[in-house]
């Protein structure tokens, strides 16, 4: 499976050289330091925390922001003693469903396990013959109530930063329209996705339709925030979710301060450059952080493709697995593909 990948591309480069705001109350404590450098340098990129009023570097920081956030902000001391920690979803089922707008037809659920039987067994070979490079569906956990379990975390996640369940791309008015987004305009071209993957793809929709969810837990740290693990093993080039969100054209979005835009569509003409833009609608792969790609400890951590298809002539992102994922262990891709444009010494 060759990946076409391009995270960033323009929209890094374009981002990185975004004017970064004044910071809060620096005018008033001219002698402030970083509380990590023991420097005072950089003064328009130095804040000072609500609580404690001490000082701290916005590139020092782990992981480090992207500008002077508007709102209050606590330095990592005063954060941990102050309750950060999400309110938990109910764990209540009809909650659950009415939150994922799951299907509640029994008979559809019976239909897709057979469906789902049927594709295990015919592409049971594919797990031990990689030269094909076949996708696989991923495998829900048997267990119902962990799987209300895993639902209820994403809603957390969603709840928190509130965002709008999606599981798909959506057009929104004043955004990119539906026919903008065309992978004949791909600079370079776009890999189509086989109908064999294809019909993979459906199945994981279909699953999920259906409160099938891939086993996955978002859980809350307090250095990454927001993060993904696996709730049980995954096998390599297992589908992990598609990254959705709304639509719109890069142009629109070069000095957005988002942290989880992803490029949708790398045009010839930049004009028609596309991105997605979970910030309002979305699913489980806004959380799924990226790695520090400057080291070889983080490298190590990458365990996902950002893959990028033509789907019946549609551009379409993927998050598949690259290697086979232990039950408990974190998922990380590589945010830049291969361009190494974006400066990601600062993940975690």
């Amino acid at each position: 499976m060759a990946s076409s990948s391009s995270p960033t591309t323009t929209l890094s480069r374009r981002r990185t050289q975004a004017p970064i705001p004044a910071p809060k109350k620096l005018s008033n404590f001219d002698d402030v330091v970083c509380q990590k450098c023991s420097s005072g340098k950089s003064p328009t990129k130095l804040l000072l925390c609500d609580k404690c009023d001490k000082g701290y570097h916005i590139f020092c920081l782990s992981p480090i922001l992207a500008k002077v956030p508007k709102s209050s902000w606590f330095c990592p001391s005063c954060s941990q003693s102050t309750s950060n920690n999400p309110k938990s979803f109910p764990l209540v089922q009809t909650k659950i469903i009415d939150f994922f707008k799951i299907q509640r037809s029994s008979e559809a659920s019976q239909i897709l396990n057979q469906d789902l039987k049927k594709k295990r067994k015919r592409g049971s070979g594919l797990v031990v013959s990689k030269k094909k490079r076949k996708l696989l569906a991923f495998t829900p956990s048997d267990d119902s109530k962990r799987r209300l379990v895993q639902m209820a975390s994403l809603a957390t996640a969603l709840t928190a930063t509130k965002t709008d369940f999606s599981n798909e791309l959506t057009y929104m008015p004043g955004m990119a329209p539906r026919d903008a987004n065309s992978p004949s305009l791909e600079h370079g071209g776009m890999q189509v996705m086989s109908k064999e993957d294809i019909e993979t793809l459906n199945l994981c929709r279909s699953m999920m339709e259906r409160g099938e969810c891939p086993p996955l837990m978002v859980i809350f740290d307090p250095v990454e925030g927001f993060t993904v693990e696996a709730d049980k093993s995954i096998k390599d080039l297992t589908i992990i979710t598609e990254y959705v969100g709304d639509v719109d054209f890069l142009k629109n979005r070069e000095y957005d301060d988002g942290d989880s835009i992803m490029t949708l569509l790398f045009a010839s003409d930049p004009s028609q450059s596309l991105v997605i833009c979970p910030d309002k609608r979305s699913n489980i792969a806004r959380f799924v952080n990226g790695i520090n790609n400057h080291t070889p400890e983080g490298k190590k951590k990458q365990n996902l493709k950002c893959v990028r298809f033509n789907v019946d002539g549609e551009c379409r992102v993927l998050l598949v697995a690259i290697r086979d994922i232990a039950k408990g262990e974190r998922l990380y891709y590589d945010y830049n593909g291969y361009e190494h444009e974006y400066p990601t010494e600062h993940f975690v």
